[in-house]
Formats: structure tokens, C-alpha cells, sequence
């Protein structure tokens, strides 16, 4: 049968009556199997030759785009007692709507009155600046009033002195006249004395003569205390002069002192004022601080502290709120190795979870349920989990991505590179190498241009 020696079975069997010979001889095996790898290896060459899009696959997540639209957390920024919920967890409030009331729990600040007393205070201080202004506002005047007056002392002082010169230069002409008129007499009263004595005059005569000597020596004497008294009518101007000034210099300097004191008391006064004012406004702030506001519109998400009466203290996360106007993103974390070849705006394939997708990752254009993004920012330092953070936004003139899309689902991504042949690609991987690194030319010269 298998013509193995020169006897052959054929001729010797009925090969009819068995239906397996029968199906076997009608078959040709061999040529139709050579043709069937061949037809695979000529398309298998065939499919090398193909285009194929390098990429970068990552695993992200949904996030907002701008800081002040994610979800956070309201803290309350004073330590208090949990009064009362304005609130459940899943509604929707609008900016500044109250969300929970807290009372003091601080002994400096449980005065209900402390806002009112501080104002008080406040006030009292004003008043007290105020009239320690006034008072050296009148001191100012009172030194100026003295200062007049002492002018005005001076000047008839000053006067006096002048007078009492003038009187001392009078009274010693009329010294140095009396003088004269002594010597004089005396020189007369000499003459009748020795005519008398020759007897050519009178007794009479000469005592007259002698009396005359007497008058004028008295007048002399007079003279000279007039003299005398002048002078020293002009040591006490003198005297009188310098008693004013020093005076008045006195009464001045208490003035100027009481008036610095006063501005002294005065400056320590608006120190209180300011200091109460910081106080005031401080206690004014806190009051309104019991009152817990949302920050802007949103959704209740989680009430993270519970209960009625419940301390918190300052910086406690209170509630968390998720903004209702927010701008998706996808927040993606790539190797260090592939950030050189991401940059700005970018074209990135996004797989969001629960929208089943059909990816071919290296014909991004016959993909079915995935939409597109282009980066928006690239992380310059490194994160926590050892990858590069790489922030995408929706693209203009894309298919909008589902509005049902939540914050913090998950994301399949995947980068568009350089198109490479499918064998490139496969040699490529085999060897472990990154994808190349490419950027459009035509878009470089247009930005130098």
C-alpha cells in the first residue's frame, strides 16, 4: 500500500467499499496546504509594508481642567461647635449659600456683646486722640501767646533801660554842672574871704558869699545821689531785662513740655485706636465666620464631620463640593522616557471607562469609540507614582466627549507618534527601543517665517 516493495496492493483491494480511501484519494493534501502558506506569507509580507502609527499608551484619569473647578474641600477657618446642617449630601447649592452654622468655643471670643464693646472701646480711644489733639493745639497757642508777651516785655524793658541811660547821661551833665558851678563858687567865696580879711568887703558880703558856697556844694551832693541813683535805675533795667527772659524762657519750656507730654499721650492713644481698630475689624470677620458659604455653585459631595455639636478646629475640612461649570480633562502619566516626545497641543486617542471602544492603536482612524484630546500641559518635575504627569483637554472641531463623563473616572490614552512601516515597528519593540522621535518640520520653518 505504501509502495514500499515491488508488491503493490493496488488491483488487490477494493478501495471502493471504504469510504476513507474514497475521501482521501479526492483530496490533494499537499498542493493546496504549499498554496495556502504561501498565500499567507505573501499577505503576511505584505501587511510589514503597511503604515503603522507609533504610539504611547498611558492609564489617567477624568479631572477638571482649571484648579478652581476640581473638587474640594470647605474648611473651617476657626476652631467652633457644630450648631446646625443647611445641607445634605447630593444637593446642589449656589455660591454663597449657608451650609452650616458653628458657635464659639474660645473664651477670649464668648462676649456676644464683644464686637459692640470693642466698638466702644474704639470710640473712646477716638475721643481721647481728639482731645489730647486739642490740647496741644492750645499749647501751641499758649507758647505763641507767651512768646507775644514776651516780645512785648522785652521791648518795654528795653525801653526802660534806653530811659534809664538817657536819665544817667542827664544827670551826669547836671553833676558836671553843679561841679562847675562849686568851683566857681568857691573860687568867689576865696576872693571875698581875703578881701574881708583886707577890709574891703563886709561882713554881709561875706557870709552872703559863704552861704552861696554852701548852696552849691549841697546841690553838688544832690547831683551826684541823682547820678548815682540813675545808674543804678539802669543796672535794675538791666537786671529787669534778663528776669523777663529768663522767665519767660521758663513758662515757654513747661509749655513745650506739657505739650509733648501730651503728644506723647496722644501718639499712645492712636496706637490703642489702631490696635483696637485691628481688634474691631478682626472680631467682625470671626463673627461672620460662624456661617460656613459655599464657595461657589456645585454639589454636596461628602459631609466629611457629622453631627450636631461636634467640635472642629481651625483648618478642619468641613464638607467637600464639586463646582456644577467645569471644563473636562484627562490627567495621564507617562514614562520618563517618552516625555521628550510629548509636547503642546499635540494629538492624543482617549478611552474613557464604561464607553467600549474597538482600538486599533496603530490606525487611530478606523478606531471606534474613542475620542480626541491634545495636551495642554506637561509636568516639569515628577510625581509620586515615578511618572511624568501630562494634563489633555478636549480638542476643537472634535467629537465632543460624554457629558456623562464623571470627574475621577478612568482613561485609557493613547499618543500618536510617527507613522513607521508595521516590520519597523515589530523590530522596534523586539529590541526594546523607545519611538522615534519626531516633530513636523513644515511647522517649524512656518514659525521661523
Amino acid at each position: 500500500m505504501l509502495n514500499i516493495n515491488n508488491n503493490n496492493a493496488e488491483g488487490n483491494i477494493d478501495f471502493s467499499k471504504h469510504k476513507s480511501f474514497i475521501e482521501l484519494s479526492k483530496r490533494n493534501t499537499s498542493r493546496k496546504l504549499i498554496k495556502t502558506f504561501y498565500g499567507l506569507g505573501i499577505i503576511f509580507l505584505i501587511l510589514l509594508f503597511l503604515p503603522w502609527t507609533q504610539n504611547i499608551r498611558s492609564f489617567g484619569k477624568v479631572t477638571a481642567l482649571k484648579p478652581g473647578q476640581r473638587p474640594q474641600t470647605i474648611n473651617s477657618l476657626i476652631a467652633g461647635k457644630i450648631e446646625k446642617w443647611y445641607v445634605q449630601e447630593g444637593q446642589f447649592v449656589k455660591k454663597g449659600d449657608t451650609i452650616l452654622h458653628i458657635s464659639e468655643i474660645k473664651e477670649d471670643y464668648l462676649d456676644p456683646s464683644l464686637v459692640q464693646n470693642t466698638e466702644s472701646q474704639l470710640k473712646s480711644k477716638e475721643s481721647a486722640v481728639q482731645s489730647y489733639m486739642n490740647k496741644a493745639i492750645s499749647n501751641d497757642n499758649q507758647i505763641d501767646a507767651l512768646i507775644n508777651v514776651r516780645k512785648l516785655k522785652l521791648e518795654q524793658a528795653e525801653n526802660k533801660l534806653i530811659q534809664s541811660r538817657l536819665k544817667v547821661t542827664s544827670d551826669s551833665a547836671d553833676l558836671a554842672a553843679a561841679e562847675v558851678n562849686y568851683k566857681v563858687a568857691k573860687e568867689q567865696f576865696n576872693r571875698i574871704e581875703q578881701l574881708y580879711k583886707d577890709g574891703l568887703k563886709s561882713l554881709t558880703e561875706f557870709e552872703t558869699r559863704k552861704l552861696k558856697l554852701q548852696e552849691t556844694k549841697a546841690k553838688v551832693v544832690a547831683q551826684e545821689n541823682k547820678y548815682i541813683t540813675s545808674r543804678n535805675e539802669v543796672l535794675n533795667a538791666l537786671i529787669e531785662l534778663q528776669s523777663i527772659n529768663a522767665d519767660y524762657k521758663d513758662k515757654i519750656s513747661k509749655t513745650e513740655a506739657d505739650k509733648f507730654a501730651t503728644l506723647s499721650n496722644m501718639y499712645d492713644a492712636e496706637a490703642m485706636v489702631s490696635k483696637l481698630q485691628n481688634q474691631y475689624v478682626s472680631y467682625s470677620i470671626r463673627s461672620g465666620m460662624y456661617y460656613i458659604l459655599a464657595p461657589q455653585d456645585g454639589y454636596i459631595t461628602k459631609a466629611i464631620q457629622s453631627g450636631v455639636g461636634e467640635t472642629v478646629k481651625e483648618g478642619t475640612e468641613i464638607i467637600s463640593i464639586m463646582p456644577s461649570d467645569y471644563q473636562l480633562a484627562v490627567e495621564m502619566f507617562v514614562n520618563a522616557m517618552d516625555i521628550p516626545l510629548l509636547e503642546k497641543k499635540q494629538p492624543i486617542q482617549i478611552q474613557f471607562d464604561g464607553w467600549p471602544s474597538i482600538i486599533f492603536s496603530g490606525w487611530p482612524g478606523i478606531s471606534f469609540g474613542t475620542y480626541s484630546g491634545e495636551i495642554v500641559a506637561i509636568d516639569n518635575f515628577i510625581s509620586d507614582n515615578g511618572k511624568y504627569r501630562v494634563l489633555v483637554s478636549e480638542k476643537n472641531g472634535a467629537i465632543k466627549w460624554p457629558r456623562e463623563i464623571r470627574i475621577g473616572a478612568g482613561a485609557n490614552t493613547i499618543t500618536l507618534l510617527k507613522e513607521v512601516p508595521i516590520w519597523y515597528e515589530l523590530w522596534r519593540q523586539i529590541n526594546g527601543f523607545p519611538p522615534d522621535y519626531y516633530k513636523n518640520i513644515n511647522s517649524k520653518n512656518e514659525t521661523k517665517k
